[in-house]
């Protein structure tokens, strides 16, 4: 029995990347790739003193991660990222 929690992150091969994403639908890579940069963006955005602006900026990059989330949570349910994940 493994504990999730104890394991060391490995870095994967690029080959094996390839290989890994060559075996996934484009649009889902698309959705990922997509879903990270908007998790990125919301995070960016955090605090209470945000202006108009960049609360406006936050609010598309929430729309933008809840479109890519719905498109990989399509595929599976365990694909969605959020927020405040690190991955």
């Amino acid at each position: 029995m493994t504990a999730s929690h104890l394991l060391v992150p490995v870095p994967i091969p690029d080959r094996v990347a390839a290989l890994i994403g060559s075996c996934i639908p484009p649009h889902i890579l698309q959705a990922e790739f997509d879903a990270d940069r908007a998790a990125r963006e919301v995070r960016r955005f955090r605090g209470p003193l945000l202006g108009v602006e960049d609360q406006a900026d936050r609010e598309q990059a929430l729309a933008d991660l809840a479109r890519a989330n719905k498109v990989l949570a399509a595929h599976h349910p365990r694909l969605p990222v959020l927020p405040g994940s690190p991955f």
